[in-house]
């Protein structure tokens, strides 16, 4: 009769521990399946980062190309109107 007794209790605990046990790996295959859309989002947002960081370092060099062009048109006009002024001056 005692050995029923200890045999009842232990397998009610045993039964308990069983379903905190479920309940816990369900809670973290939750936790794990949140993180997993959290990684994938940054993941996303990383990758749209750094597209658009180089996209705006492409046009930043396409930008500067274009001021270096404009600086050297700009010097070339300034030596040509220096000498017609030069000229201009010598009559």
């Amino acid at each position: 009769m005692k050995l029923l007794k200890i045999s009842t209790v232990l397998l009610t605990a045993g039964l308990a521990v069983g379903c905190a046990t479920n309940s816990d790996i369900e809670n973290l295959q939750s936790q794990v399946n949140t993180l997993k859309t959290d990684v994938s989002a940054a993941k996303t947002a990383a990758n749209s980062a750094n597209t658009a960081a180089t996209d705006a370092s492409a046009k930043a060099s396409a930008a500067e190309a274009a001021a270096n062009s404009a600086a050297n048109s700009a010097d070339q006009m300034n030596t040509k109107l220096d000498r017609l002024l030069s000229k201009f001056m010598k009559k």
